[in-house]
């Protein structure tokens, strides 16, 4: 026979606590104006029975769901396949636990898929979004205005600039393109091409923008745009040898491309970095130190940018919740990044 004790109730709590109801739910819901000692009273009391809030309700009082949506404009064979996406969602997970908030996992297929997410985020499941891996052609920042859901961005969105209230979490992907380019040519590498990620996304064209604040002149040929993909990384790395067989150098957009490129590489006799240097981009351990020969990479901090989107949306929250008044969006952060030697170059 199952046991069907019922749940303890608010009542109960205060009960055992000797307060008020009203007092053990400001205590419950975290609200202001209760003396330390009694709340310190209502948390052994609720300890003791083993209350648990009823969610609804407190919502309800709160109107807070303690749930985030995490939007990813990938579909799932992308996400799942790609460290990068465990990493970030890995930071966001920590942050949002640490706050006692739910998350939950929106991939985007297609079109269809891109409106089931916007009637979701209208529908009040959630009270914000993390959103990343946008495309500059991509819906879903209007659907999410038209939700009116609090958002944090991965990644620079391609249409923010100027827009207030547009906040994100990037990295110096320019700088970092930059240090990595102005290395090869420091290694004396003068014929350096560049596989780059989609470009309609800002972290790729961003890239691209750094590799071209070196190689001022760079030949055309040098440049093909890829996926970000180990398979892109191979076809590009073909498309390049076969342009261009006298280069001495690769810079790829990320590590994934560079380990197809440097598989290639491996195919076409071109010995690393004897003949051919190759740097990437993420420095993602799982691929950067097991490559052959181990990349050498610019390293920007994935999980720790997954970690600050969740900051910054938690913050937002709280400033909203306490009211119009209550002050603005958080500002935008965009984390340095560092180029780790290996190595292949």
């Amino acid at each position: 026979m199952t046991d069907t004790a019922p749940r303890p109730t608010l009542e109960a709590v205060a009960a055992r606590a000797g307060v008020s109801r009203a007092t053990v739910s400001r205590v419950v819901n975290g609200g202001d104006g209760v003396r330390e000692p009694l709340v310190a009273r209502v948390r052994r009391a609720v300890e003791e029975l083993g209350y648990v809030p009823n969610q609804a309700a407190r919502s309800l009082v709160t109107r807070r769901h303690d749930a985030v949506a995490v939007v990813i404009a990938e579909p799932e064979t992308r996400v799942f396949a790609d460290p990068f996406f465990a990493l970030q969602l890995r930071g966001i997970s920590k942050e949002l636990t640490a706050h006692d908030n739910q998350l939950v996992l929106l991939l985007t297929e297609g079109r269809d898929d891109h409106a089931r997410v916007g009637r979701y985020l209208a529908g009040g499941h959630v009270d914000g979004a993390l959103v990343f891996s946008l495309h500059l052609d991509d819906p879903l920042p209007g659907l999410i205005q038209h939700a009116g859901v609090p958002t944090v961005f991965g990644g620079r969105p391609g249409w923010s600039d100027g827009r207030s209230g547009v906040v994100y979490v990037d990295s110096d992907n320019r700088g970092g393109a930059r240090e990595a380019v102005r290395h090869l040519v420091g290694l004396g590498r003068t014929r350096v091409a560049h596989i780059t990620g989609p470009l309609d996304q800002t972290s790729a064209a961003d890239r691209l923008d750094g590799f071209r604040d070196v190689m001022v002149d760079a030949d055309p040929r040098l440049i093909v745009e890829s996926d970000f993909t180990p398979a892109g990384g191979e076809r590009a790395m073909r498309e390049l040898l076969d342009r261009r067989p006298d280069l001495d150098a690769v810079f790829a957009a990320n590590d994934l491309t560079a380990a197809g490129a440097l598989r290639v590489l491996r195919e076409r006799g071109r010995r690393v970095p004897e003949d051919v240097a190759v740097i990437g981009f993420d420095d993602m351990l799982p691929v950067a130190e097991q490559a052959e020969p181990p990349l050498t990479t610019v390293r920007q901090d994935i999980e720790e940018m997954g970690r600050l989107m969740a900051r910054l949306l938690l913050r937002r929250l709280d400033r909203r919740s306490t009211g119009p008044d209550a002050g603005g969006a958080p500002p935008s952060v965009v984390l340095p990044t560092t180029l780790v030697r290996r190595a292949s170059a």
